[in-house]
């Protein structure tokens, strides 16, 4: 027999892990393991490599690089081509990695008769279903330090507001957990805003101005799809408009931070890591590769039509596609209302923030 591999959507810093587990996992029950490079672009091209010609200990490497060494999509696609080049490629089962977008994917071809099982990832943690997801842990990990190394910048030659803007989509389960680098009184960040409570500027600004006042500096952290309470983004240009799923604001940060220095009358600055918080593969977190590296394994076993998830513990098991196809999960009421409860959840994942040594005059 012969499967195929294929990665949807952003990469992270453990996608390859994932596809290292789906290859050791795959030997022994496959004739062969082919990459379908960027998406669906290299069956749709007959282009497609042979993963088991990649030496075994190759693979020791890739499993720790971050990004993604057969390439990833976001196009739209023409799912009757595609199952077509499969059956043409003599294919009969597809293991496609990525977040609800891609298990949406996954659940369309599996509808046209290919056999389909889906390993999860995204850096949201937006996936239903699974406790969390790969990818997400390592992403967290980097904004909480992100936000620890900022406040301590902050704290040392004050500037009065630095706008912190972190990936997330939707979702505030990245912004959230900048909390992680509060360990005492005064530590950033002072202000997290999440996506699932939209607030008005004149909120905002009066919050800041309170924190403010007490401290003399300011350090907020924001979402890249946060809105206003009519459900705009403060003003940002919006990048992909014509996709409300995907639409968010391409400068939000930069525009926040200009919007309170106008109403405050304080300087304001903005920071916007972006791509590095998913790509950064030193933040990557032990427990976040060997999850993902599970999750790839546990795929080959999968029968078709499901998605592999995790539990608290971080062990696998499969959900049907129709449960996380297209399934947008964000951070829950009882999180958002109580943070050390949230906490509690993360910090097992991505360990401590530990705090930088310093002293108090």
């Amino acid at each position: 027999m012969t499967a195929l591999v294929a990665h949807g959507g952003g990469p992270t810093a453990v996608l390859n892990a994932s596809l290292a587990g789906l290859v050791g996992g795959c030997r022994g029950r496959f004739q062969k393991l082919v990459a379908s490079e960027f998406g669906f672009d290299g069956v749709l091209a007959g282009k497609l490599t042979d993963l088991f010609e990649i030496p075994s200990e190759q693979w020791d490497s890739i499993r720790l690089s971050p990004g993604s060494v057969i390439g990833s999509s976001r196009g739209k696609y023409d799912l009757d081509a595609v199952a077509e080049a499969l059956c043409g490629a003599g294919i009969d089962t597809v293991f496609l990695t990525g977040g609800n977008g891609t298990m949406r994917t996954a659940l369309e071809l599996s509808r046209r008769g290919v056999r389909v099982v889906g390993i999860p990832k995204t850096i949201d943690n937006d996936l239903a279903v699974t406790h969390h997801s790969p990818g997400y842990a390592s992403t967290a990990y980097f904004f909480a330090c992100a936000a620890r190394d900022i406040g301590m910048d902050v704290a040392a030659l004050p500037s009065p507001i630095c706008v912190l803007e972190t990936l997330g989509r939707n979702t505030g389960w990245i912004t959230a957990a900048t909390a992680l680098a509060r360990r005492d009184e005064g530590d950033a960040p002072h202000v997290v805003l999440l996506p699932e409570v939209r607030r008005s500027l004149d909120e905002i600004a009066g919050e800041v101005e309170q924190v403010y006042r007490r401290l003399g500096r300011v350090v907020i952290a924001v979402c890249e799809g946060q809105l206003d309470e009519r459900g705009l983004p403060f003003g940002a240009d919006v990048d992909r408009p014509e996709v409300a799923r995907y639409r968010l604001a391409s400068n939000l940060g930069h525009t926040l931070a200009q919007a309170l220095s106008a109403k405050l009358g304080l300087r304001a600055r903005a920071e916007r890591p972006g791509l590095l918080g998913r790509a950064c593969g030193v933040y990557a977190r032990p427990r976040d590769l060997a999850e993902a590296f599970a999750c790839g394994e546990a795929a080959a076993r999968a029968a078709g039509g499901v998605m592999m998830a995790l539990d608290a513990e971080g062990g696998t098991f499969a959900v049907p596609l129709a449960d996380v196809a297209g399934v947008e999960r964000g951070m829950p009421a009882e999180f958002i209302a109580d943070a050390g409860g949230f906490r509690r959840y993360l910090e097992p994942l991505t360990g401590p923030v530990e705090p930088w040594t310093r002293f108090r005059y």
